[in-house]
């Protein structure tokens, strides 16, 4: 069973911290409120006016003369046009604005707890939040902060203006219809919606996880034969999306056609006590007329309010996934300001122990040493702790216990940025963006020249299969690097970590995807950057070993040192 994803905070919390968010822009914002609670009040100035004339026409004593009414009832058409422009346009502004602090602020979260916390997310939720989710949340800058203020400012208005021109009483039907619509009736959708909306934003997360997962390995879903199963469970899924998106849709239909019979009812309502009042002679027909239009034409704003509950479910679900991550702790904090390792010399570990979750030990005392123009060699069974091991050297993981030090230095006194520009790793499966062999290669050295590009290459026995393809460095290597064998991308990694120009390279597992003839390619190139570079080469082939100049092996957590 799946389990379901419950909003950690309140409505009220969620809304605040959002808010909070605007920081500077908060001017902004206040000029959308300014402007839109203005233009409203021009919208209604039109039939007012009109109301106004006709009251007039009635015999009523009123000041304007009636090409002051007309007028002022053109003026407040034109200015409800300009009104409304500045109001969308600041509105709009702050959301895509705060939209782009977001997704940097998200990117930034994301590169603070990458690797280590991102090894158990699926990648799909996460592409789901800086896509779907931030999105949901530019409806709540641009059509959620102003609207309510607006109804609020809007509904005092009328309240005052009828109860001052036309009847007390007409102002307290308007007051309650206001505070019924307004508040009552979004309590109630947003109780129905809430429940609907959560398993909506939970569903489509999960649904594009699988989706981009399923797509990801479509060529080894293919050879597999596991296709038909695959579309099987895609389609699956995609009905239980389907089906909480039809309900959610269901229930904000009925908030919809809840709100507009509590309006046609307070209208009702208004109507009737103006027709009392002149039945009774407590209000002339004129003024009756004036204060009946003045609420009739004033509920926009508070419908906007009564409407926001079916996107405010989505918004807050949004928003705590969001607000989640950029409160998540890393595993491990960045060391900044920290000692810098300069010229790297030499590696030593002792007494290194590591557990995932506090009980269970992976590794436990690790003793190993690593100098300049030397290969060590880490071999042991899958699953024995040697890529965690690796991790723990670029500190990716918090060691539970011992020593990591470079030059003499513990590693949890090194410069984080520091430690990445001395210390590198070539991981399992090397990824290709969808750009040129060049642009995949820069990624390791941005400002490297042509020349240096090809030297590094050259490094990684992978220049002259570069040069032997069609465009050469300028070649596309495709989506997920699909025109490139894992040997060939192997290379192009290897080539990565030496453009680098780190003095220790960590390789891992780099011929476990690979032939015996690409593994002698890259154990060649390898040991023919021995004496520039130091290297921790792990891997689970005996064979690999052979260049090493000294060799641990990893069993069940501890690493011995082994005669060659």
């Amino acid at each position: 069973m799946k389990q379901q994803h419950k909003i950690r905070r309140g409505g009220a919390t969620i809304m605040a911290s959002l808010i909070l968010l605007l920081g500077s822009l908060a001017y902004i914002m206040l000029l959308a409120v300014i402007n839109g609670s203005l233009g409203f009040l021009s919208a209604m100035g039109v039939t007012l006016f009109g109301a106004i004339g006709i009251a007039k026409a009635l015999g009523e004593t009123v000041a304007l003369s009636w090409g002051w009414i007309i007028t002022l009832a053109i003026a407040c058409g034109a200015l409800r046009g300009a009104l409304r422009y500045f109001e969308q346009y600041s509105n709009h502004y702050i959301a895509f604005r705060l939209l782009a602090v977001l997704r940097d602020r998200i990117f930034g979260a994301l590169r603070a707890l990458c690797p280590a916390k991102l090894e158990s997310k699926q990648k799909g939720s996460i592409i789901a939040m800086i896509t779907s989710d931030i999105e949901t949340l530019e409806v709540f800058y641009a059509h959620t902060i102003s609207p309510i203020c607006i109804a609020v400012i809007v509904s005092l208005t009328v309240t005052i203006f009828v109860a001052t021109v036309s009847s007390i009483w007409l102002a307290l039907v308007a007051l309650c219809a206001y505070l019924f619509i307004g508040i009552v009736v979004p309590m109630i959708s947003s109780a129905r919606l809430k429940v609907s909306g959560v398993n909506y934003r939970r569903e489509f997360s999960l649904f594009n996880a699988y989706f981009l997962d399923s797509i990801k390995g479509v060529k080894d879903i293919v050879l597999s034969g596991a296709g038909a199963q695959r579309e099987r469970e895609v389609n699956d899924r995609s009905d239980v999306l389907l089906r909480e998106t039809k309900k959610m849709k269901r229930d904000t239909t009925r908030a919809a056609a809840f709100t507009e019979l509590a309006v046609s009812l307070s209208i009702l309502a208004t109507l009737a006590v103006g027709i009392v009042l002149v039945h009774t002679g407590a209000l002339s027909v004129g003024y009756m007329i004036i204060g009946v239009t003045a609420v009739f034409s004033s509920f926009g704003p508070v419908i906007a309010i009564s409407a926001l509950p079916g996107n405010l479910t989505q918004t807050f679900a949004s928003g705590d996934r969001v607000l989640d991550l950029l409160k998540e702790e890393p595993v491990v904090k960045p060391v900044i300001g920290g000692r810098e390792i300069g010229e790297y010399r030499e590696l030593s570990v002792s007494d290194l122990s590591f557990s995932y979750d506090g009980e269970t030990e992976v590794l436990r005392d690790i003793c190993m040493h690593a100098k300049k123009g030397e290969i060590v060699g880490i071999v042991g069974e899958s699953g024995c702790g040697k890529s965690t091991f690796l991790k723990l050297l670029l500190r990716f993981w918090q060691k539970s216990g011992g020593t990591i030090a470079y030059n003499g230095m513990d590693i949890d006194t090194v410069d984080s940025e520091d430690l990445l520009k001395n210390v590198t790793m070539v991981s399992q499966v090397t990824y290709l963006f969808d750009e040129t062999i060049e642009e995949n290669l820069r990624i390791a050295g941005q400002h490297a020249t042509k020349e240096e590009i090809e030297q590094a290459c050259r490094m990684a026995s992978v220049h002259d299969l570069i040069m032997s393809l069609p465009d050469g460095y300028e070649t596309c290597v495709g989506a997920l690097g699909d025109r490139l064998s894992a040997g060939e991308k192997q290379r192009i990694g290897l080539a990565r970590a030496f453009l680098s120009g780190s003095d220790l390279i960590l390789l891992d597992e780099p011929t476990s995807n690979v032939d015996s003839i690409n593994e002698g390619i890259i154990l060649r190139a390898l040991r023919e950057q021995k004496k520039k570079k130091s290297i921790i080469l792990v891997s689970h082939r005996e064979s690999t070993m052979a260049i090493a100049d000294r060799i641990y092996r990893v069993e069940k957590g501890c690493m011995t040192e082994e005669n060659k």
